[in-house]
């Protein structure tokens, strides 16, 4: 008689019993966001209550995430503890941009990501990830949430790159987890609403770190301005190019294309890279689900050879990837600020509001899933997934600004998973505790050291 295992509850923070006081929250939002909620929001619809920066909205309730990044879109705006952090490393990158500027960069950038192009992109990413995983032929342990930031910044490269850029992947990697540490947490003076000519000790850390990838992006430029130069036949029709020729008046200025430039590189693949390595690490510690994505994926790559069919061919390791997104959402945090108050059923919005919609509450939250500590693939599988409220699973936003590249992510990710546990098995060992973190996206603190061994064919 088959006896269905407990499903693995993953690690992260237990929800607050008892508020923190003032100096307790600053040092919990430098230190981890995710940290800091209570366990009355995980239950409620929303919280509005009065915090150290103003007044603060916590939305959980589908309609209510609904109202605020579709129906009236309009009057909310980037909120301005978000801003601080971001800026000063994307500046007016699509990630940051409002108003005109926003909308030029999506102009320039949505041929890119048509189904067409992404398609386009399938072997690319099959050929990066078949060379990358030559390095687990001869089994041992590896960090796993490293490597995921290597293979997806090679895809990357190469895909909207054609794998011309400047600097070397392996110093890349960790100047991105310095990035991250410095400049990517919130600054207690940025969440007191303190004055910008207050210095920020954070921005002062990662000022280095912030010139080491400008660099990046201007000698990136000037390599493929050289490639025109040489021969215009010759260079590619990337996202490079695309960028560059987007440059001009009634276009981009050359300080958009460079900031766009930074955030593709940046911010491009991390989110996919800490999916993966969750969805590893999280298939490890549940072999029973860890077998059924591997029979599926040996019987798709048997008789499949194009990438581009996977997504729809393997919808158990699809499943697998969503339940990990939902409990280790990248980007934890969409924050908002009402620029005119308005009020939403019984609910006040006051303008200037600091109003958060977190997915990784909202993906935890006790009122919209059945046991949503645990890791249960199923929900996602088909005749399931169709039941999930739109704006109850918001792993790459919602509304205008949604991820312009989740349609890329999800491919690439599909295609990275099949080569890898088609090959190989990623197991922990007695070091791999990792911890989730909010540093921008959700990260493992202490990495993911997995043993990795070749599956016997």
């Amino acid at each position: 008689m088959d006896i269905q295992p407990a499903p693995f509850i993953p690690p992260a923070p237990k929800p607050r019993t008892t508020p923190p006081s003032t100096l307790e929250m600053i040092r919990i939002v430098y230190r981890n966001p995710l940290e800091l909620w209570g366990e009355h929001t995980y239950n409620e619809p929303w919280i509005s209550a009065n915090g150290v920066g103003g007044h603060l909205i916590v939305a959980n309730d589908p309609g209510l995430i609904r109202h605020v990044l579709v129906d009236n879109a309009r009057n909310y705006k980037m909120a301005t503890v978000r801003q601080k952090i971001l800026r000063p490393i994307l500046r007016d990158g699509l990630l940051t941009a409002e108003g005109e500027v926003w909308k030029r960069s999506r102009k320039a950038m949505a041929p890119v990501f048509t189904p067409r192009h992404i398609f386009g992109f399938a072997q690319p990413m099959l050929r990066r990830t078949l060379d990358f995983v030559a390095r687990y032929e001869d089994g041992g342990t590896s960090d796993i949430a490293h490597d995921m930031t290597l293979l997806t910044y090679d895809i990357l490269a190469e895909t909207l790159f054609s794998g011309e850029i400047s600097g070397e992947p392996g110093s890349f990697a960790n100047e991105i987890d310095r990035l991250f540490e410095t400049m990517g947490r919130v600054d207690p003076l940025d969440l007191l609403r303190a004055p910008d000519w207050l210095p920020r000790l954070t921005r002062i850390r990662g000022r280095k770190t912030m010139a080491y990838f400008r660099k990046i992006v201007t000698d990136t430029v000037k390599m493929r301005e050289a490639k025109f130069k040489r021969d215009p036949d010759a260079v590619p029709q990337d996202f490079l190019t695309l960028l560059l020729k987007a440059e001009g008046p009634d276009g981009l200025t050359r300080a958009e294309v460079e900031d766009n430039i930074i955030t593709f590189i940046g911010a491009g693949h991390e989110t996919t890279a800490r999916a993966l390595g969750w969805t590893l690490y999280c298939l490890a510690e549940s072999p029973w689900e860890r077998d059924r994505v591997e029979q599926e994926i040996d019987q798709v790559l048997a008789r499949e050879p194009d990438p581009t069919k996977w997504l729809d061919a393997m919808p158990f390791t699809r499943a697998a990837f969503d339940e990990a997104l939902r409990l280790y959402p990248p980007a934890p945090s969409i924050n908002r600020e009402p620029i005119e108050p308005e009020m939403w059923k019984d609910l006040h919005i006051p303008k200037h509001a600091a109003v958060l919609v977190m997915p990784w509450v909202v993906h935890r939250h006790r009122k919209l899933w059945d046991r949503p500590d645990a890791f249960l693939p199923e929900r996602f599988h088909p005749g399931n997934r169709e039941k999930i409220d739109r704006f109850q699973y918001l792993p790459f936003g919602a509304g205008p600004r949604v991820c312009i590249g989740a349609s890329f992510a999800m491919q690439e990710a599909i295609i990275a998973l099949a080569i890898m546990l088609s090959r190989f098995r990623f197991d922990t060992t007695a070091e791999t505790k990792p911890w989730p973190v909010q540093k921008l996206t959700t990260q493992p603190q202490g990495g993911l050291p997995m043993r990795v061994t070749p599956r016997q064919a």
